[in-house]
């Protein structure tokens, strides 16, 4: 029978953050899933301190899992690198006891309104539209068992444009978190960029989850702008080299068109 689901991804806990089964990854019960992780660190990174006065968003994430992320409390620390009024550095990490084992780069850059050239679209090229949601959510089980609760099967929901759960090769999943970081404090949209991209090399895999491991060590988020709305479009796809080494690029959408995309290195092992 499974557990009540929490309220949160992660709880407060004086100076660490702890971890709630709601976090919990598809590779082992003890660990975290990448999403949460990427989640958290982007929290960290936006709420470290006022901006300044000039509106600052973010354009750029870069997450590195240098081991795997425990269901255990979490020492936090973050670091404005560079506080300029135009572009912004923030450094976020996460240590299980005295051992790093995420990090995160997130770069801001000002926003102002831009008088620009009527024709601009003709030089860009067309703007691809996302494909229409289906109506019905679906709950992943493609991972591990169903009733332990992780956060692939129970912290959000997914939709399908085009491939699905279980189906080998590129897929467009729309995904929508559904478990606040913190409880009581609203998601953001970077918050949900960030918790929704990692699925990038999950829904599109050329390998089956039974005979092998596809684990990504990073995962590099670039936006032009933030997401409206709480959907995250990913038109996601991998590509798997027999040396054991993999990639997976992922267009980011809005309902309204494109906001980005992720790119996820991929470590290939058979299990």
């Amino acid at each position: 029978m499974t557990s009540e689901l929490p309220a949160s991804l992660f709880i407060r806990d004086g100076d660490y953050i702890t971890p709630t089964a709601a976090s919990r990854g598809p590779w082992a019960d003890d660990a975290l899933h990448g999403g949460p992780a990427s989640a958290l660190l982007a929290h960290l990174c936006e709420t470290v301190r006022p901006p300044a006065a000039a509106p600052l968003q973010t354009t750029r994430m870069t997450v590195e899992l240098l081991a795997p992320v425990p269901l255990a409390p979490l020492r936090p620390e973050v670091v404005v690198v560079r506080d300029g009024r135009k572009i912004r550095l923030v450094d976020a990490h996460l240590f299980s006891g005295d051992r790093m084992v995420a990090t995160a780069r997130v770069a801001q850059i000002r926003t102002a309104h831009m008088s620009l050239p009527d024709n601009l679209a003709e030089r860009e090229g067309p703007r691809i539209a996302p494909p229409r949601q289906p109506a019905a959510s679906i709950k992943s089980t493609a991972i591990g068992a169903s009733e332990v609760i992780r956060y692939h099967s129970h912290s959000t929901e997914h939709r399908f444009a085009s491939g699905q759960w279980g189906d080998l090769g590129p897929a467009f999943g729309w995904v929508r978190l559904t478990v606040p970081v913190f409880e009581n404090v609203p998601l953001s949209p970077m918050v949900r960029v960030a918790a929704a991209a990692d699925f990038g090399n999950g829904i599109s895999a050329p390998l089956t989850f039974e005979d092998w491991l596809f684990i990504n060590p990073d995962l590099t988020v670039h936006l032009s702008r933030m997401p409206v709305g709480e959907w995250v479009g990913l038109d996601a796809h991998c590509y798997v080299e027999p040396h054991g080494i993999g990639q997976s690029n992922t267009e980011l959408f809005d309902e309204t068109g494109r906001i980005g995309h992720a790119n996820q290195s991929l470590l290939i092992d058979t299990r």
